[in-house]
């Protein structure tokens, strides 16, 4: 039994719910029983029920009543996975003390010295040089994708329509100043703003007839499949339009995603247009891109097998645990 413990809101974003559905679409696959441990969002409830997942809600605030062990008892947990950002180090012991497949994905925390193992397929530069774990493994290779992506991909070759998706919460209002800036340089744009999104009034007063606002979409990458450019935040996102094809302009809404913008400009998909607060303008006169270059590159450099791989490396974790017993 898999449990995916995760953390989504409007402050820390709904990128760690999106990764938690396409791994449980691979363990449908595999029919392996799941369960999603989730704080109170109502957003991300709501989409949990809405697709028929299980759940159990969860206060990470709680460092005492050992609800995780709980948990463990209650489903019958083999392999526990948190996908939260930052873990607290009581969480952490809680789980690593029942001596069961314990991972994390991409973790800031201390708790992470306790995790068997440690994916981090989207932490780069210093941040990677400190990563904790009994095994770390690093590299794109562990993003967790949407496998939807290899229906979708193709190959742009000029710079056409525009999708501008700055994460499902949009914490600080980029989606405004980045539209402003399309404005100022003549370029047309569809918006997806996300189920946390809370800046409607300042996006309402900033668009006109060229912007098309769309709250939420059926599936992005499909949706994405339309557009010959994306501009994006820093997290799940680009990696996911750039394995397909589809080329980005990166902005960071938190400090760590810098690192990752600069590792898929490096790839040649993507170029990096600074930290929310201090764009740079220069980056959105995007008549001086390479579309089918960085299209071409995008392509070529992402791998799509990252779920499988993850699952791999959890199910052996899992036959280890028990034989330990």
């Amino acid at each position: 039994m898999f449990a995916i413990c995760i953390e989504a809101s409007h402050k820390r974003g709904m990128g760690h719910l999106f990764r938690a559905l396409n791994l449980i679409s691979y363990l449908e696959e595999k029919k392996e029983p799941y369960l999603v441990a989730v704080n109170d969002d109502e957003a991300s409830i709501r989409i949990l029920q809405e697709k028929g997942i299980p759940f159990e809600p969860v206060d990470f605030s709680d460092e005492s009543s050992d609800w995780e062990t709980a948990l463990i008892g209650k489903y019958g947990i083999t392999v526990w996975l948190n996908d939260k950002f930052e873990s607290s180090y009581a969480l952490c012991m809680h789980v690593a003390k029942n001596r069961i497949a314990f991972a994390v994905i991409d973790e800031r925390g201390r708790g992470a010295e306790l995790a068997d193992i440690h994916f981090a397929g989207m932490m780069f530069g210093r941040e990677a040089e400190r990563l904790l774990g009994k095994r770390v493994l690093t590299g794109a290779a562990y993003n967790i994708l949407n496998p939807e992506i290899a229906r979708y991909k193709r190959l742009r070759k000029n710079l056409g329509r525009i999708v501008v998706t700055l994460g499902g919460s949009d914490t600080y209002g980029a989606t405004v100043p980045v539209v402003r800036l399309l404005k100022k340089y003549g370029y047309a744009a569809d918006i997806i703003t996300g189920a946390n999104f809370r800046h409607e009034r300042e996006l309402r007063e900033t668009v006109d007839q060229n912007y098309r606002v769309f709250s939420t979409v059926p599936s992005l990458v499909e949706t994405f499949s339309h557009y010959d450019l994306a501009v994006t935040g820093g997290g799940v996102t680009p990696f996911e339009a750039n394995a397909a094809g589809l080329p980005c302009v990166i902005v960071a809404n938190e400090p760590h995603e810098i690192a990752t913008a600069k590792y898929l400009e490096g790839l040649g998909g993507a170029v990096f247009a600074g930290y929310y607060s201090q764009l740079d303008e220069s980056r959105f006169q995007l008549d001086r891109l390479d579309i089918a270059q960085m299209s071409k590159c995008a392509a070529q450099k992402l791998s799509l097998h990252g779920r499988e791989t993850v699952y791999r490396e959890l199910k052996e974790l899992e036959r280890v645990k028990e034989g330990a017993k």
